[in-house]
């Protein structure tokens, strides 16, 4: 398939997400999202509308098993959003198999914390650089359609 007509959808598969919810105080966590499938992953985080003195941060964590236990990731970890300036924004943070395989990894997860006050807030992960296969098939159960 050609660049010129080739989809983004065909190419970056939706590998995470955390869904767009109030989440009160607390941390939400993707589901175990494989490198061994790609060779990047974004993840977009969105803020809604931030409760009174609301924090929110985001990193990425990994673990050599998709089950195991989970550590942070060096140097990927987002600036905290803070209320006074966080309504309404996005971010995007963004790992390699290289950085994640240098710790030993092979699996990440992607870590919301809401932090004093209920928050919405959600986050969406793209994978990049399929190594095998379509972009469809590494796609999350929830995805209703890529067009």
């Amino acid at each position: 398939m050609s660049f010129a007509t080739e989809k983004m959808g065909e190419r970056l598969p939706i590998v995470g997400q955390i869904s767009p919810a109030s989440y009160s105080a607390g941390t939400q966590l993707t589901a175990a999202i494989d490198m061994a499938n790609v060779r990047r992953v974004a993840f977009i985080v969105q803020t809604g509308v931030l409760g009174t003195s609301a924090t929110v941060d985001f990193k990425i964590t990994g673990s050599a098993t998709s089950g195991g236990t989970y550590a942070d990731v060096t140097g990927r970890s987002l600036t905290q959003i803070v209320k006074a300036s966080g309504d309404n924004k996005l971010a995007l943070l963004e790992v390699t198999a290289e950085q994640v395989g240098a710790q030993g990894w092979r699996y990440i997860k992607g870590s919301l914390t809401v932090g004093t006050a209920a928050s919405i807030v959600g986050v969406i992960a793209l994978g990049d650089g399929l190594r095998t296969s379509e972009a469809g098939e590494f796609d999350l159960a929830g995805v209703v359609e890529i067009r």
